[in-house]
């Protein structure tokens, strides 16, 4: 297994960045399998998916690139700077582009096994990539960038809650798949044969991204290291956050809201970010919720996550019925 060596300097300088550039990689990276953990990546998808799969058939050079650099075992490093502490995305952005041609051929070159295609041995991959990302961000990251960042910083919000009550080997536990604390100051990245990495000295940056099946790892030796991983509140899609009218008028809009996102388990924290709502409202509203049947919830770790009962489902599925059918509220 590959594990990181961290002492106790490292872990008292670790912290928690959001990275627009980080959430743009990640949606490519979530482009690029075309497979959807929830129905909000999966409305994502449909919307933006084929205006990616046409950019790349127009340019089959960039489309070798990401089928290149985005392997199953080892993304190429280049494409994936450890992020800075309120990097913006322009700021992340310019060191890809200015990764020197022949760092960007060796790191493909890693991933496909020690052999490039004569296709990519040229010097403007890093353009390339780099125009690619600004793409994704333009089109498909950037319009939704607020609601991204509230979810993300809801994330972290409970992370360093989680930290204060159980430490830094609670949190780094289950960041994301394969990534495990294995006692003795070490904690697993993944579970392939690589060589342990000592961190002494070194930066640990933990960096969340919404697309909930995406996450890797990213390093500036010796000075920085970063775990990139999925946040544990699912964005959903605007259609799932509006809830139907029918609904709406049942509960309220704002507690109707709450119920309709809870199709996905959600953190108090986390529904405070995607709603906008204040945590005192958010809180009445799950109240009110639960006393009625409507949602259930569950300690996850040190985390308590709400989701819908089957009582909730019905109503939120009989809600969305009426809306079409004048209201009436009798078929679930």
């Amino acid at each position: 297994m590959g594990w990181w060596q961290i002492n106790a300097d490292t872990l008292a300088r670790s912290r928690f960045v959001v990275s627009p550039l980080a959430e743009t990689f990640a949606c490519l990276k979530l482009l690029h399998a075309g497979v959807a953990a929830h129905p909000g990546e999966r409305a994502w998808l449909d919307t933006h998916l084929p205006a990616h799969r046409r950019r790349l058939a127009d340019d089959p050079v960039t489309a070798l690139l990401v089928r290149s650099g985005l392997g199953r075992e080892w993304i190429a490093d280049f494409l994936t700077p450890a992020p800075g502490e309120g990097e913006s995305f322009e700021e992340g952005i310019a060191r890809i582009r200015a990764t020197r041609p022949d760092e960007a051929r060796a790191d493909l070159a890693v991933c496909l096994g020690g052999r490039l295609p004569a296709a990519l041995d040229r010097d403007d991959l890093p353009e390339r990539a780099a125009a690619l990302l600004e793409d994704v961000w333009a089109g498909a990251v950037r319009p939704g960038w607020d609601r991204r960042r509230r979810v993300l910083e809801a994330d972290v919000v409970a992370r360093i809650a989680q930290v204060s009550r159980g430490g830094w080997a609670a949190v780094l536990d289950a960041l994301r798949p394969g990534t495990r604390w294995l006692g003795d100051s070490r904690l697993q990245i993944n579970l392939n044969p690589y060589p342990p990495r000592d961190l002494s000295g070194a930066e640990l940056i933990l960096v969340p991204v919404t697309p909930q099946r995406h996450g890797w790892v990213a390093w500036e030796e010796p000075e920085r290291y970063a775990v990139v991983y999925p946040c544990t509140g699912a964005l959903a899609d605007d259609g799932a956050r509006r809830p139907p009218a029918a609904l709406g008028a049942l509960l309220g809009p704002a507690r109707a809201g709450v119920l309709t996102l809870l199709g996905s388990p959600m953190s108090t924290s986390q529904l405070v970010g995607v709603t906008g709502q204040g945590l005192g409202s958010v809180g009445r509203h799950l109240r009110v919720l639960l006393d009625a049947g409507l949602v259930e919830r569950r300690r996850a770790g040190r985390s308590v996550l709400y989701s819908r009962t089957a009582a909730g489902e019905v109503l939120v599925e009989a809600g969305g019925g009426a809306a079409d059918e004048g209201c009436d509220m009798s078929r679930g």
